[in-house]
């Protein structure tokens, strides 16, 4: 099921979009620096332990991602009576989850 689109400008707290927006950034910086130590030839496992930060980096993104939808967008789609496409939404997010 593809989301229908739908303005949500305004939904996010200016505070909740620069956290989002500063996870972003860390986590550009730290796929840089791995590469960096790719390119430099430097020790795999020191390469993975910043690959396991990336990833742990992301899920808290993705986190701060979900909260933010189920408190705005999720609430929004409820009240504006789109509860199956919120559900929808929400069922496709999960199966995707699930496959990583």
């Amino acid at each position: 099921m593809m989301a229908q689109p739908h303005n949500h400008e305004g939904n996010h707290t200016p505070e909740a979009k620069a956290d989002v927006l500063k996870r972003l950034r860390y986590i550009e910086g730290h796929l840089a620096g791995v590469g960096k130590m790719v390119d430099e030839d430097k020790y795999c496992v020191d390469i993975l332990k910043q690959t396991f930060a990336i990833r742990r980096a992301i899920r808290k993104l993705e986190s701060r991602l979900l909260e933010g939808h189920l408190h705005s967008c999720v609430r929004d789609g409820l009240r504006e009576g789109r509860g199956d496409q919120v559900i929808g939404e929400l069922l496709d997010l999960y199966t995707l989850s699930d496959k990583s």
